[in-house]
């Protein structure tokens, strides 16, 4: 049991890292608690539900004009001076969303400001934080904090909104801002401890030279390249997220209930993927980990799409599907963080997130064209398919994502590889 259950040992054995991951584990849960409350008061304020709407092109606005910039700063200064300003700029953010909702009619386009600065200081926070994680821990911890990192997520996405609901109902909406700021204060005073982090190598500054030096080097490394190819292949035509509306009312004939459980099935396989996943920082062969994830998540989506006849089996495709996706998430993880110099991995973390968050929007776009052409569950059926055939087209493009093992796999082996697990 113990080498199936999560593994904790990269925070017995790092302290320094020990120190990040609680530190961003509190703080997540006041991300996750504005991530509620925000389109909670734009709605009550509006009763429009385009206006909610106007939050998503505040985020998806920060990213595209930050999320190079940001990865190249990354690779610039000390990246413990940004997660430090990251984070003393969400309790500014916190307490000025609390002062608003003090206000009986706050001005909607201060709050889109508001909403628009909180995503740019997550931009200028994540390349920071990841490029970071590789200087805290040993290389053969590395896989299993990723998936530690990937846990505190998922608890947060769970936690972070029940908790927002039952402040809201009890004591208010000022009194979920005010705790967001307590617990990013939290995580603030978590990366003051943390001792410089440098990057090491050559420094040139935040120019744009400097970005195509990182766009180039995603370019002409193939392992990187094929990890991209194939993280944004399953973003764009994998899970559904956007039809799940139409397949609650129009495929099962039901409500907010069964749409409900439909966005909550991938959370739960997720979740339980994530607590059964102490075997993954033994695996040697985390390139085919990542082939074998990707085709499991399609397989997933394909069969989700076959039994929309029958909820409860769908549900559990749909469960296998978000497991399968924590798992590629932490070996895609594991493998750019070997694969990148120390001195890139600001920039390369910030092409990531930008085909991270970007792919699923682009994604919604695909799901929901073809599915106003030739109805939901086609949508849904091409889109697994077309993963599939993506992710086999960049394995044989690419064999090098196959064959890759980390750094003295066989020194650092603890159990069996994947192949013989």
């Amino acid at each position: 049991m113990r080498r199936l259950l999560l593994d904790i040992s990269p925070l017995a054995a790092h302290p320094d890292y020990r120190t990040l991951w609680i530190g961003q584990s509190i703080a997540q849960f006041g991300r996750q608690a504005t991530a509620l409350a925000l389109p909670y008061q734009i709605y009550a304020l509006t009763g429009s539900p385009l206006a909610i709407g106007g939050l998503a092109v505040a985020t998806l606005a920060a990213l595209l004009l930050l999320a190079l910039p940001a990865g190249g700063l990354a690779d610039a200064v000390d990246r413990r001076h940004l997660l430090i300003a990251a984070q003393l700029g969400q309790v500014v953010v916190s307490l000025c969303l609390a002062v608003l909702a003090l206000q009986p009619d706050p001005p909607l386009l201060l709050l889109y400001l508001l909403a628009f600065s909180s995503a740019a200081l997550v931009v200028v926070d994540r390349p920071a934080r990841r490029a970071s994680v590789p200087r805290l821990v040993a290389p053969q911890r590395l896989a299993s904090a990723l998936v530690l990192d990937s846990a505190q997520i998922q608890v947060a996405k769970v936690g972070g909104p029940a908790l927002a609901g039952l402040l809201i109902a009890s004591f208010g909406l000022p009194s979920v801002y005010m705790l967001e700021a307590v617990l990013f204060s939290c995580g603030l005073a978590a990366v003051t401890r943390l001792p410089s982090l440098l990057p090491v190598g050559h420094r040139s500054g935040v120019t744009l030279g400097s970005l195509v030096d990182g766009i180039r080097f995603v370019r002409r490394t193939d392992v990187v390249l094929s990890l991209f190819l194939i993280d944004f292949s399953a973003m764009s035509f994998g899970l559904p997220v956007a039809l799940f509306p139409v397949i609650a009312a129009d495929v099962f004939d039901g409500g907010p209930e069964v749409l409900g459980l439909l966005v909550a099935a991938p959370a739960v396989g997720a979740v339980v993927g994530t607590l059964a996943s102490g075997w993954v920082g033994r695996v040697q062969w985390q390139g085919r980990g990542v082939v074998v994830a990707v085709v499991v998540w399609a397989a997933a989506i394909i069969a989700f799409g076959l039994t929309l006849g029958w909820l409860p089996l769908a549900l559990i495709f749909l469960a296998i599907s978000g497991a399968a996706d924590v798992i590629s998430t932490v070996f895609r993880g594991a493998i750019l963080q070997l694969a990148t110099p120390d001195a890139m991995r600001g920039r390369v973390s910030g092409i990531q997130i930008l085909i991270f968050q970007g792919g699923p929007r682009l994604g919604d776009l695909e799901a929901t064209t073809v599915a106003a052409i030739a109805g939901a569950q086609f949508s849904v059926l091409s889109g697994g398919v077309l993963c599939l055939v993506a992710a086999i087209l960049v394995v044989a493009r690419f064999p090098t994502l196959a064959s890759f093992r980390p750094p003295n796999a066989d020194a650092h082996a603890t159990g069996p590889s994947l192949t013989s697990a």
